[in-house]
């Protein structure tokens, strides 16, 4: 088995995660961390703004699979987590579109 990690970003291996972890051998797997509204620089964006929250992080869960040659095409499980459900479900179309693009 052997074991690769990848961060397009180098903000959050500072903080002691990657963003990624392929693991291959018989098989090839990504394991992807939690992906947030974060700018490339580690920075929290969109503080007050779901839609744009929520596409961020979207970009930044593709950026993480690009490096891994994988697409959302590739996503075999999402979990999104938020604080504000009712929020989120007004703007949930947004990443809806974009996996039924995948």
């Amino acid at each position: 088995m052997e074991r690769t990690t990848i961060n397009p970003w180098t903000w959050s291996a500072d903080l002691g995660y990657d963003q990624g972890e392929v693991v291959s051998g018989h098989t090839r797997t990504l394991y992807c961390s939690g992906q947030t509204a974060m700018s490339a620089d580690g920075e929290p964006q969109h503080a007050d703004d779901m839609a744009a929250q929520l596409a961020l992080s979207t970009d930044n869960l593709e950026a993480v699979l690009a490096e891994a040659g994988m697409s959302l095409a590739n996503l075999v499980r999402l979990n999104v987590y938020t604080t504000d459900v009712d929020l989120l479900f007004q703007h949930y179309g947004l990443l809806a579109s974009r996996l039924a693009a995948a």
